[in-house]
This record gives structure tokens, C-alpha cells and sequence, in this order.
């Protein structure tokens, strides 16, 4: 007599079509921006993105919501915060434009860029002094000298750097640009910042563009303008240093194959989400896309890095970053406060 062999049902083990696995967390991350830009739309000072984070570490840590981010939601929730991430990168080079970059003038280029490298080799400086890993110095920045979480995406990406490890650098460069919220605001007026300065200093020193948005936009349009053009000028550096962290990491593979006698697949020098990103910001610059159409960029990115924010925000456990990450945290302030200084330097030079 045959012996009957039960299948495993559907949807069950390696039959379970990926769909019906990632669906709940992506479902959850759809949810959580849909009300982050309700409250951002009520609040504007509070930008979605950080809202997005915020509600991933509420969702991760309440008694109510922790055992379904962390269980049945968890697969879609890191596709998001991995995947959506990268989508969101590409459609993030919709709001660059070469023209508003160059009429910056030349000088202010200049600075700026000597900020970025500043910044990321202080930060990086720091936080080794604090006895942060390698990677996580990397990471952190990464974020904190050009545009944030986006940045630290990137080159997690580019260095095949593990999901994993994004998620404390993420939640960093998040607790400090809000920071700069508060506090930059406050003290324009002592430090007797025309509107034109604080700006170019909001560009250069805030971490993500929704920041630099929430923050300068409170000393006027004015300020506003030259802040987004300072801030995506900076964006605009995310493509090179891709670059140059994909060609270190190519030398370091192929000595270590050297090394070893082996050989193995090297990892593309840059990603084609970052060519994507490259592509974005010259199809911005040609000026064939009519404002409906970036419009809609725009809109497609926000939701893009905000279901990927909200992944990320999703994995971070207070508990253990209260045990583990004391050091990061001091070391993410000091740089905070590093490149606040730079940045304004920076700004007297370009808008004083």
C-alpha cells in the first residue's frame, strides 16, 4: 500500500509565498506614516520622517505592539527598512538641482564641501575616541555629515554592512537632528544670526531634509531657501562618498582574497540605487519634469523613506540602548555639537 506524504499546507515553511510573509509588517509601516503626515500636516514643525522613527520605537517598546513588530510584522518591517530605504534614496535625487547648487557660487561650494569632510572625519574621530565599533563609527558619520538615515543606508549598502547594525546609528542621527529643532531656534537671537546666516547654518549642520525644513522655516522664507539649496547640496555628496566607501571596501575584499588564496565576487564599486540617485538628480536638472510630476517624487519618497524609517525605528529596544549605546550617545552629542560649530563657521563665510 503507497504511503501518503502530507504537504506542508500553503503559506506554511518554504511554501509560504512571500507576499502573505511580508504583508503584515508592510501593512503596519503603511499605517504608522499614514499617521506620522497626519500629524506632521496638524504640526508642521514636526517633521514626518522623525515622526516615522519615533513611532517605530514606540511600537517597539509598548507592551501592546512589541510582540507583533517583533514577531509576525518583523519580516516586512526590515524589508521595508532595507528595500523601501533604497527606493526612497533614489527618488530623493528628484530634489536636487545642479543649477540651484552652482548659483550658490563657487566659495560656497567649497565650504561646504569642506564641512562634509570635516564633519565625517570628526565624527568618525569621535567616535572611536568612545570606543565605538568600526562599522558603527562608519555609520554614524556617515549620517550625521550629509543627510542622515538616507546616507547611512547607502553606505550600509555599498560596505554589505548588516541590517542589524543600521539601527542604532538610525536612531542617533534621529534623537540629534530633532534636537537641533529646539535648540538652534532658541539661540539665533543670542548669537545675533540674520535670518540669511541661520539658514546657510541650518543646511549645514541639521542631518535630514525634513529637519532642515522644521528648522529654518522658523525665521522665515528667506532663510528657507538658501537652507534646502545648502541642505541638497550636501545630499548631492552622497553619490561620491558611496563611491569611495565601495572602493575601499572592493581593496579590502581582494587583499583579504589575496590573503586567503580564494577568490570571490567582488561588490559593485556603486550601487544601482545610487546610479538611480544619480540619475534622479540629472533628470531634476534637465528640467523636463513639469512641478506635478516632482510632486509626486516627492510625495512617492516621503512615504518610501518613511515606511523605512518606521522599520528601522521598529528594531530599537530602549532597554538594550540604555545598556549598550551610553557611549554612542555621548559620542553622537559631541559630534552634534562639532558639526553645530562647523556649520556655523561656515555660514558667516557663505551668507555673511
Amino acid at each position: 500500500m503507497p504511503v501518503s506524504r502530507s504537504l506542508p499546507e500553503p503559506g506554511h515553511g518554504r511554501f509560504r509565498p512571500a507576499a502573505a510573509r511580508l504583508a503584515p509588517g508592510l501593512l503596519t509601516a503603511a499605517a504608522a506614516v499614514t499617521v506620522a503626515f497626519l500629524v506632521h500636516g496638524l504640526v508642521p514643525a514636526l517633521p514626518g520622517m522623525t515622526l516615522a522613527v519615533v513611532l517605530g520605537v514606540l511600537a517597539a517598546n509598548l507592551p501592546g505592539t512589541a510582540g507583533w513588530t517583533g514577531g509576525r510584522a518583523r519580516a516586512g518591517l526590515d524589508f521595508a527598512g532595507k528595500h523601501l530605504m533604497r527606493g526612497g534614496i533614489v527618488l530623493l535625487g528628484l530634489k536636487v538641482s545642479i543649477m540651484d547648487v552652482l548659483d550658490l557660487g563657487w566659495l560656497a561650494l567649497v565650504l561646504i564641501v569642506a564641512v562634509v569632510a570635516a564633519s565625517f572625519g570628526g565624527t568618525y574621530a569621535i567616535s572611536r575616541l568612545f570606543r565605538l565599533p568600526p562599522v558603527t563609527s562608519l555609520l554614524v558619520a556617515t549620517g550625521f555629515s550629509i543627510c542622515g538615515a538616507s546616507a547611512i543606508g547607502a553606505v550600509a549598502a555599498v560596505r554589505r554592512i548588516r541590517h542589524a547594525e543600521t539601527v542604532l546609528p538610525v536612531a542617533l542621527v534621529t534623537l540629534c537632528g530633532t534636537l537641533a529643532i529646539g535648540v538652534l531656534p532658541l539661540i539665533a537671537h543670542p548669537l545675533g544670526l540674520t535670518a540669511t546666516v541661520f539658514g546657510a547654518w541650518t543646511g549645514a549642520s541639521v542631518h535630514d531634509v525634513g529637519q532642515v525644513v522644521a528648522t529654518a522655516q522658523t525665521a522665515g522664507a528667506g532663510a528657507l531657501a538658501i537652507a534646502v539649496v545648502v541642505k541638497l547640496t550636501r545630499v548631492l555628496l552622497l553619490a561620491p562618498v558611496a563611491a569611495i566607501a565601495g572602493v575601499h571596501h572592493r581593496s579590502g575584499e581582494r587583499a583579504l582574497g589575496a590573503a586567503n588564496g580564494t577568490t570571490s565576487k567582488m561588490p559593485p564599486v556603486v550601487p544601482l540605487f545610487v546610479l538611480g540617485f544619480v540619475a534622479m538628480v540629472a533628470l531634476r536638472s534637465s528640467g523636463w519634469l513639469a512641478p506635478a510630476w516632482l510632486e509626486i517624487g516627492a510625495m512617492l519618497q516621503d512615504v518610501l523613506l518613511g515606511a523605512a524609517l518606521f522599520g528601522l525605528g521598529s528594531a530599537v529596544r530602549i532597554r538594550t540602548l540604555l545598556h549598550t549605546g551610553g557611549q554612542a550617545l555621548l559620542a553622537a552629542l559631541a559630534s552634534w555639537l562639532l558639526i553645530a560649530v562647523l556649520g556655523l563657521a561656515a555660514a558667516f563665510l557663505i551668507a555673511g
